[in-house]
């Protein structure tokens, strides 16, 4: 269950240092690809909000890895389940406010690795 963790934790960790990549240097280009709800004319209006995004999604990102790389047992599961649950909030809210679909993309995986970081 430790290395499942692990990899879960990973897994969550590179899914928003894609999103970071996506929203603060791609946004005029892969963006409009991935965003298909949002008016092709708001891309450029927005790209210096999406990299304000993007950096958020990089924080967390940040501390997921930095959870893996504590020597603590118990330090490492808080922070790990700390940020995990920053991540499943937010993919929540995102269902409540944006797309149902962020629920699959962002806020299960974080769930699931919650529910793994317990059991181990």
């Amino acid at each position: 269950m430790e290395i499942l963790s692990k990899i879960l934790i990973g897994l969550v960790a590179l899914e928003h240092i894609y999103i970071l990549w996506l929203e603060m240097f791609a946004w005029t280009t892969k963006g409009r690809k991935t965003f298909k709800s949002i008016p092709d004319e708001l891309f450029e209006k927005t790209k210096g909000l999406a990299a304000n995004q993007g950096l958020y999604n990089g924080f967390l990102a940040a501390g997921l890895i930095w959870s893996l790389l504590i020597d603590s047992p118990d330090w490492s599961q808080n922070t790990a389940l700390f940020f995990l649950s920053c991540v499943a909030i937010a993919g929540i809210y995102g269902v409540i406010t944006a797309q149902k679909s962020i629920f699959f993309k962002q806020a299960l995986p974080a769930l699931i690795a919650i529910v793994v970081l317990f059991l181990k």
